[in-house]
């Protein structure tokens, strides 16, 4: 199962897409505090958070409280400082769970977090002068990276909504 962990969010909106992209792809999202906004349902409806429902997550205290729950699998942590692409790493190789870990918007992960854990920091490749990317994009980019290795397990690939001939027969 991909997991997608976000250390201490700041802005509910991002978190929002998140949640979605989470509901879409059938991943688990883990929030660790403090958070930047409230998850009660007037702060939830106001940021767009509709997937609230739909998608499966989970609140840690901090980051011991949610290691210590989560110890085994492949961990991959998203920071400006990695020295790899996502791709470098092998998820089919993963025995267990895939962990993504990203940071707060205004400061990242930690570093004592990421000095523990150099050779799994991974930095998505932009151009020299840029410092980031918006989170919930880095978040569905990675997402897709590992889905992408694992050949979209569980996912869908036509629309079953309107129905997989739409083009062809559907009226609007």
């Amino acid at each position: 199962m991909i997991h997608v962990v976000l250390f201490q969010p700041e802005i509910p909106q991002n978190t929002g897409n998140i949640m979605r992209t989470c509901a879409a792809t059938g991943a688990q999202l883990h929030l660790i505090k403090p958070l930047g906004f409230r998850l009660d349902e007037r702060a939830i409806r106001r940021s767009g958070m509709d997937y609230r429902k739909e998608v499966n997550y989970q609140l840690y205290e901090d980051w011991p409280d949610f290691f210590n729950q989560h110890s085994d699998g492949m961990y991959v942590f998203l920071t400006r400082y990695g020295k790899k692409a996502p791709s470098s790493f092998d998820f089919t190789s993963a025995c267990g769970d895939i962990y993504l870990v990203f940071g707060k918007e205004s400061t990242g992960i930690d570093k004592a977090i990421l000095k523990s854990h150099l050779e799994e920091c991974a930095r998505l490749p932009m151009k020299a002068d840029a410092r980031s990317l918006n989170l919930s994009n880095c978040v569905a980019i990675c997402i897709y990276e590992v889905l992408r290795q694992l050949g979209y397990p569980g996912l869908s690939s036509v629309e079953m909504i309107k129905g997989a001939d739409f083009l062809e027969h559907g009226t609007d």
